[in-house]
């Protein structure tokens, strides 16, 4: 013989429903053509309430034990609760007490993401570093391309929610709906564009020269005076389509060759001030999980804060530069927290 299916929801309503109405349980089973025992025991068991928890004690951990823990802890980045204990030895622990302990000494927290440092990179760091220690960054306009999204970053769209309120509803996009290039640049308390790649156009070293005349050079670098052309200091990464040779020959013939473009190390955001203020940037346009529904509408976002970083902000990135290179130098060719 099978066996017989559960009470249903809407049976179990009808059964609620019946005794407040001062049916008795044989009447019951009889309407719902359910069998009688199946109807008394979903009534017993409803008016026995559920079942207290009762807390175990919790296992005490020992002075010896917690600093065992806080070496694990930092000799396994990104490790769980439960492997940095086992390293330690330290059994019988529940999960809501190690979590509460970690919590006292560390934080959880993503991997960052940066390009792999070897030791030939960390030597070029250090010597670009000393290279450029008496230089006055006043005068040296920091450049680089960011990407913006319809979406923003992944893991953004994350705040807190008053109880009783839903979740907003975010947008699914079949293909990620592609995104928005941006160029800029800062120099002492002053913002170069922003500028917008147009769609479609791959970056390689022809399109990117044609870029910049088309915008730097014709939209703010003629307007500047002859003694601040002298002066300026370019910089960029080593994208291909900066670092090729017909990029810097055509670079030389605008005047910017030699001593005026800034050679830069490999694998080194860390140190270039702008990548600050495209922090700033999408922080702004991204704010309360935002997302947007056409690339006109992100770009003009972008716009918008842009014109709202003021010059002070903009001063502190670029004055900063000191101080990264001596952090470069202290830490023989390392990253360093920006």
């Amino acid at each position: 013989m099978g066996q017989k299916k559960d009470l249903t929801g809407s049976e179990k309503s009808k059964i609620v429903r019946y005794l407040a109405e001062g049916c008795s349980s044989l009447k019951i089973a009889k309407l719902l053509k359910r069998d009688h025992r199946t109807i008394k025991r979903f009534i017993q068991n409803s008016q026995q309430g559920r079942k207290k928890c009762v807390e175990k004690p919790r296992r005490k951990i020992t002075a010896h034990e917690l600093r065992k823990v806080k070496r694990a802890a930092a000799k396994m980045p990104l490790a769980t609760s439960l492997a940095i204990f086992q390293s330690c030895n330290i059994t019988g622990v529940p999960k809501s007490t190690r979590c509460a302990i970690l919590r006292d000494m560390a934080k959880v927290r993503k991997a960052e993401r940066r390009p792999p440092l070897n030791k030939t990179h960390k030597l070029k760091r250090q010597d670009w570093a000393k290279k450029y220690l008496k230089t006055d960054f006043s005068k040296v306009l920091w450049t680089d391309e960011m990407r913006v999204s319809l979406d923003g970053p992944d893991g953004w769209a994350r705040g807190w929610i008053g109880k009783g309120q839903r979740a907003p509803v975010r947008l699914r996009r079949q293909q990620g709906g592609g995104g928005v290039l941006v160029w800029a640049g800062i120099i002492k308390d002053e913002l170069v564009g922003p500028f917008r790649v147009e769609d479609g156009v791959k970056l390689n070293s022809q399109s990117y020269c044609q870029f910049l005349e088309d915008t730097f050079f014709k939209q703010w670098y003629r307007k500047k005076s002859a003694s601040f052309k002298k002066n300026m200091i370019f910089m960029q990464d080593n994208a291909p389509s900066h670092a090729s040779k017909y990029s810097t020959a055509w670079l030389a013939r605008k005047g910017i060759k030699e001593e005026k473009l800034m050679t830069w190390p490999p694998c080194s955001p860390d140190l270039n001030p702008i990548e600050n203020l495209w922090s700033i940037i999408k922080c702004e346009i991204y704010k309360e999980g935002k997302q947007y529904t056409s690339l006109n509408s992100v770009w003009e976002a972008v716009v918008a804060a842009a014109r709202n970083v003021d010059g002070e902000q903009i001063k502190t990135l670029t004055e900063s530069m000191d101080g990264r290179l001596l952090s470069v130098l202290a830490k023989k060719g390392g990253y360093i927290g920006r």
